[in-house]
């Protein structure tokens, strides 16, 4: 049987860990749109040299798109969780933990294939990794969630 202080410590734990595992449901569409999203910013470098009105146009627009997209997104689970905010819980924590480590590695290949094959290249492998990663992370942080809410009760 649990004493108070050890049911008071349960309650404040589920609270904190509330913002990690209590969240809509990830529209489907989100890898994809998120992906092209990066393939396109990517792809405005094709007008680095030639147009600079085309270029500084297309990321203005990138980033106004990204800015109505967070909102929407905050706005849509409320609280979100933000690294560098309160301590995930360790489940959560170890899934950003893979995340933050695969992303330079995405970069430097994304990097190294525009070297080697220019930016429709780069924008093309940038869209599947992209897409590809967050279908994958969508995925293994739902586990996380889940093994949080069954550890908490």
């Amino acid at each position: 049987m649990e004493s108070d202080a050890e049911e008071q410590l349960r309650i404040i734990e589920r609270a904190e860990a509330a913002p990690y595992v209590s969240y809509p449901e990830t529209p489907w569409w989100y890898p994809p749109v998120v992906g092209l999203w990066v393939a396109g910013l990517i792809g405005t470098f094709a007008w680095w040299r030639e147009n600079g009105l085309l270029f500084v146009g297309s990321l203005v627009g990138l980033i106004a798109l990204e800015v109505g997209f967070l909102t929407w997104m905050q706005r849509r689970h409320g609280a979100m969780p933000f690294p560098g905010r309160g301590r995930p819980p360790r489940e959560i924590g170890r899934i950003w933990k893979r995340y933050f480590m695969t992303v330079p590695v995405f970069v430097l290949i994304v990097a190294l294939v525009w070297w080697l094959g220019g930016v429709l290249a780069a924008a093309v492998t940038a869209f599947v990794l992209v897409t590809a990663g967050l279908w994958f992370y969508e995925r293994r942080y739902a586990v996380a969630a889940a093994q949080v809410r069954e550890r908490l009760g």
